[in-house]
């Protein structure tokens, strides 16, 4: 698998990310271990997690296979902390003290003494943005982050961080698919002009790309479920219904899986360091791995783009 600096840094990360957000609840810790294996025996290096996950138990896994599937210095860890879930109530708090008990929380569950990238999850309005970053800065100057960055940003929110913080902010982790295009009006352009890499959350477009959904909801998926119906829902008509129906044709006349056409066109764009995948079941991400993640011919990407435009 293709490695990919992030940014202008000198870090590296697979062009695909293994997600663990289903760990601990949709997916098991068994099914968690050959995901882990399967994507280490492609290639791939990069593997995203957060305190929010499963309330801590994604991390936990994690660290669980963390020098048994893969060595620890094999592994690109990133980690996500300033959003918690406490008895079902989302919580935002990227303050220094929660930052910084978050991260030696998180070092704890993997089991390690550092994370190869720590990013602030969210934009907290409540706590000044130098408190949070002051936190990235710290847990860098003190080895326990090699890399810093940011996660669902905006294109302002991102240069005003790049411009403020005393670390240097290599990444900026949002949303981007077909279906999902808006990262391109300002984090792009910022992105660039200082120099971070954005890594894509939901490149599938929450799995609708893959085409499972076209004409029904297949009852094993997460459309179908009543924790993440709603994740899914907002994709499943009007404008992405089209869209979904181009990357399907398109995929008929190249001869790939509508899955390595909607990746392959992510992974072509600006800025783009990588692609986070969240396959919760080993069939799911063997069929993503079994993917050529070749640049699209130009003619199909310029009508993709004027069909998701």
């Amino acid at each position: 698998m293709e490695q990919r600096f992030v940014g202008t840094s000198g870090l590296r990360v697979s062009a695909l990310a293994l997600g663990t957000m289903a760990w601990g609840r949709e997916t098991d810790a068994d099914t968690a271990r050959e995901l882990l294996g399967h994507f280490v025996d492609a290639g791939g290096t990069t593997v995203d997690t957060a305190v929010s996950y499963s309330e801590g138990r994604s991390e936990a896994i994690l660290g669980e296979l963390l020098g048994d599937v893969v060595p620890r210095s094999d592994v690109v860890v990133v980690s996500k902390a300033g959003i918690s879930h406490r008895g079902g109530k989302r919580m935002v708090d990227t303050s220094r003290r929660a930052m910084l008990a978050s991260l030696d929380a998180t070092l704890a569950r993997l089991g390690t003494d550092h994370l190869d990238l720590w990013l602030a999850h969210i934009w907290d309005e409540n706590v000044p943005l130098e408190e949070t970053l002051s936190a990235l800065d710290l847990a860098v100057s003190t080895g326990r982050a090699r890399y810093a960055g940011v996660s669902n940003y905006s294109g302002w929110q991102l240069a005003r961080a790049a411009t403020l913080s005393e670390t240097a902010l290599v990444a900026n982790q949002v949303e981007y698919s077909l279906l999902a295009r808006g990262m391109e009006q300002e984090v792009q352009p910022a992105a660039e002009h200082v120099g971070t890499g954005v890594l894509c959350w939901a490149p599938l477009g929450r799995g609708v790309l893959t085409g499972k959904y076209r004409g029904q909801i297949p009852t094993d998926s997460r459309g179908a479920s009543d924790a993440m119906g709603s994740y899914v829902e907002p994709y499943l008509m009007g404008r992405p219904t089209r869209v979904t129906e181009a990357v399907v044709t398109a995929a008929k006349g190249l001869g790939r899986a509508p899955l390595d056409v909607a990746l392959s066109w992510v992974l072509d764009r600006d800025a783009v360091a990588g692609a986070v995948v969240g396959a919760r079941t080993v069939e799911q991400l063997q069929e993503i791995l079994g993917s050529s993640l070749q640049p699209l011919p130009e003619q199909i990407a310029t009508v993709l783009n004027e069909v998701s435009s």
